[in-house]
């Protein structure tokens, strides 16, 4: 009987909290509870100004203490929203895309919007598969890192009325909203660095021709050429697929640069992987980095510091991007009329012993902005 009754006392203890935190607490619940009216609650929590503010105290410090969870089935239901947004990126495992993908969620979580993350694998195809996915669940807002070439597949989005932003990688004819990194001044001023250290024959191991790709080439051409310097062919090192796989796309575009005659003595990389497989073909050569080949590399992932040689970059303000994508997002799902509107943040230069030996004087470039401009 002991026995019986001690197993029903010790599940009672155990069942008791669970039963209490399936309980679904609702609005009505807490007006009942502090005596005040519905509407009053649901001010209280959307932070409406018509109401008294030791109010607002009172009703903010119930739901908590009640640990008040709003139920997004109902409000989606009466909003005709989901509360749910998109992002589909190339690579799920790249250091620039899970940041950008934290720093979103982020900026949708106060707002309790959920966020679904997908990967194209840098496959057209699967991308358009992922993205019939995700706007099949109805999403609010959809943000797309887009591996294709061309603008096919986007007017099929834009059919949908979902609202989209492209992030990182812009086709500027499509007139789209856009949050991204100023690559084009990514490439200037990684190269400008380079030339400032005394630098003459400096290669670049560039990425696809997607935007980021072509504006960085750009940038890189433009620089040496405002310093009177020719741009080689032979020391420009093309790659169409480059996320999952950088340090070997780096290593083997390294190995090639150093081949030439008279090889090159820096060397500026499209992203901070390819830069580290690019440094260790080089230290695997028996040379010396920065003294015979120094590296800028783009990205500036969070463990720059603690290579066996430290990696100059190119900081994107990975986390601002994913801030600003987030604000985008949210205004867009309020006023999906809006204009489009592009976002640039302005990189900056991080200066480490990859590209500068110890002592030296080179000059640090660094500035941050960021540009907001509407296209009419």
């Amino acid at each position: 009987m002991w026995y019986t009754d001690g197993v029903r006392f010790y599940k009672s203890l155990f069942l008791f909290p669970l039963r209490k935190l399936l309980m679904t607490i609702r609005l009505k619940d807490i007006a009942h509870d502090l005596g005040v009216s519905l509407i009053t609650v649901s001010k209280a929590l959307r932070g409406k100004e018509d109401i008294s503010e030791a109010t607002r105290r009172r009703i903010l410090k119930r739901t908590a203490e009640l640990n008040y969870r709003p139920n997004m089935l109902a409000r989606g239901l009466a909003s005709g929203k989901t509360f749910i947004v998109g992002l589909v990126v190339p690579d799920l495992l790249h250091p620039f895309f899970a940041e950008f993908a934290k720093s979103l969620n982020g900026v949708l979580r106060p707002h309790n919007y959920g966020l679904i993350l997908t990967s194209s694998e840098e496959n057209p195809e699967i991308e358009q598969q992922e993205i019939r996915t995700v706007l099949a669940r109805g999403i609010d807002a959809l943000l797309i890192a887009s591996c294709q070439s061309r603008l096919r597949g986007f007017y099929g989005v834009e059919d949908q009325r979902t609202p989209f932003i492209l992030i990182d990688r812009d086709f500027p004819q499509l007139g789209a909203n856009f949050v991204g990194t100023d690559d084009y001044a990514a490439g200037v001023i990684a190269t400008r660095h380079l030339l400032s250290t005394g630098k003459r024959r400096i290669a670049h191991i560039a990425g696809p021709q997607l935007s980021p790709g072509a504006d960085r080439l750009r940038g890189y051409k433009d620089a040496l050429r405002a310093n009177d310097i020719a741009v080689r062919q032979s020391y420009i090192v093309s790659n169409s697929r480059v996320e999952e796989m950088g340090e070997q796309v780096g290593h083997r575009g390294m190995r090639k640069l150093l081949q030439l005659k008279p090889r090159p003595d820096a060397v500026f990389c499209y992203n901070d992987l390819m830069a580290v497989g690019g440094i260790q073909a080089v230290l695997e050569a028996g040379l010396s980095v920065p003294r015979d080949v120094a590296f800028v590399g783009c990205g500036n992932v969070r463990y720059s510091d603690f290579l066996r040689v430290p990696l100059s970059s190119v900081d994107q303000s990975t986390a601002e991007l994913g801030e600003q994508a987030g604000k985008l997002a949210l205004d867009l799902i309020g006023k999906p009329a809006s204009s489009p509107r592009h976002v640039l943040v302005e990189p900056r230069l991080v200066i480490r012993a990859s590209s500068v030996a110890p002592g030296s004087t080179a000059t640090r470039i660094a500035h941050v902005k960021t540009h907001d401009k509407s296209r009419r």
